[in-house]
């Protein structure tokens, strides 16, 4: 026999807590679409994956239908480096002749998927794998005859992936694409928006080494809590942009031109980081939102829900 012991338990009440802050953010969301690019340290460092892991598992499990797309550059050139193809870079992009080309496929679609996989379904049966030549759900083009077999990205069929959301699984999507002369490597950024315009998803998260956007990059204390669509196409109008934000906010523009809800920018080192991002009045990250006719719905309850801290959300 065990006697219970009543007595207030501080952490205990912080729990319970957390779960009536999320609760409004739960109901909401359930039933909506939010594309993940995964990448970065909490993808290759062991304990920050099982934690992101354990974060999209329960997004998954309060019904959220959820597509992870992956990067990989790391996993790519360690094997490289093994086969001792030699590694060449132009402008931040990987130059792919027909040899990197085939261990992209290796790397990426082989090990790089098939771990996250893996690791996803020791939770249930919730993962399933896709290449984007699978299904025909990536077609892409040369992008620059300079970079061989890097390709940007011409139509998405999203037939496959819809299928497997409406059943229940979560789709994890290595960006290989299919070419009419053979398979292309594309950048997993752009693979996320395409993918979130063609389902017009509700949500596009960025899971990366960076925290979001900073206005001045070298201020740890200018990161912006949150933005409009609009200012995120004047920023990349402007040409202020850091050099690495560049393709990340020309993505969002594209992806927010195509219907997608919400965009968020966070990093993925920091702990429970999704959950706080999706679930909490304010944040960890940089969103951005839609303040058209459309969105101004949508923009009222997330700034209502933050109250009066001028830094919530």
């Amino acid at each position: 026999m065990i006697i219970h012991k009543q007595h207030n338990d501080p952490y205990a009440m912080k729990q319970v807590e957390a779960l009536i802050e999320a609760l409004p953010w739960i109901n909401k969301m359930q039933g909506q679409t939010f594309v993940v690019k995964y990448g970065g340290s909490a993808m290759e460092d062991a304990k920050l994956r099982h934690a992101v892991l354990d974060d999209l598992m329960l997004l998954r499990l309060v019904g959220i239908r959820l597509v992870i797309v992956h990067g990989g550059g790391k996993a790519i050139t360690e094997l490289m480096d093994r086969l001792q193809l030699p590694v060449s870079w132009s402008e931040g992009q990987r130059v792919t002749d027909d040899a990197a080309m085939e261990a992209v496929q290796m790397a990426l679609i082989g090990k790089v998927n098939q771990d996250l996989v893996s690791e996803m379904n020791h939770y249930g049966a919730f993962a399933t794998g896709v290449s984007g030549s699978d299904g025909c759900t990536l077609t892409a083009e040369q992008a620059d005859p300079a970079l061989g077999r890097v390709g940007k990205v011409t139509e998405v069929n999203a037939s496959l992936i819809e299928s497997l959301l409406d059943n229940g699984y979560v789709p994890v999507v290595g960006g290989v694409a299919r070419g009419e002369d053979g398979l292309f490597n594309v950048n997993a950024d752009i693979v996320a928006s395409q993918i979130a315009a063609a389902l017009k998803a509700d949500k596009l998260i960025y899971l990366s080494d960076v925290d979001g956007y900073y206005q001045n990059p070298d201020d740890p204390d200018t990161l912006v809590s949150s933005m409009t669509f609009d200012e995120a196409r004047e920023l990349v109008e402007s040409g202020v942009l850091h050099k690495g934000m560049i393709p990340k906010f020309r993505s969002i523009v594209e992806a927010a031109e195509a219907g997608v809800g919400c965009v968020h920018l966070i990093n993925g080192t920091q702990q429970h980081c999704l959950l706080r991002e999706v679930f909490t009045d304010n944040g960890v990250g940089t969103m951005l939102y839609d303040s058209s006719e459309e969105g101004v719905e949508y923009d009222a309850e997330v700034m209502a829900h933050g109250g009066d801290d001028e830094e919530s959300r």
